[in-house]
């Protein structure tokens, strides 16, 4: 490989990489939201459904910190390997926690005490 050849590849390896600043800057804001989410729950300062509006919020903006300040990912030159792997990744997130809901909720109805003792008795009418 040419000289031009490793000043290219080394060029394009240094742009993903961030400074000190930039990662002092990511963990400060990771830590300022962790807090905002934590003393929002102990100290109740809201309830319900807002609540969890608030916790929601602060999730998707802390996953944004993360993706940006440390993942680097959008500074990183073509192709965009990266950004196709996030998606992919949450992907397959979404299926799990989403099919596990569903699985969880369908447990739940069809072993409700009711189902159980209607199934039973459907059971002892038929007969063996």
């Amino acid at each position: 490989m040419d000289n031009s050849a490793q000043k290219v590849i080394h060029a394009e390896h240094d742009t993903a990489r961030g400074t000190l600043r930039s990662y002092a800057t990511g963990f400060v804001l990771s830590i300022v939201f962790t807090l905002a989410a934590y003393f929002s729950v102990v100290r109740h300062v809201f309830s319900g459904k807002f609540l969890l509006l608030i916790l929601l919020v602060l999730a998707v903006i802390q996953f944004f910190v993360q993706i940006f300040y440390f993942l680097h990912i959008g500074k990183e030159t073509k192709p965009r390997w990266r950004v196709l792997t996030l998606f992919l990744m949450i992907f397959f997130v979404l299926v799990v926690v989403l099919g596990s809901i569903w699985i969880m909720y369908n447990l739940n109805y069809r072993m409700s005490p009711m189902r159980i003792n209607q199934y039973m008795s459907q059971q002892a009418g038929e007969g063996f």
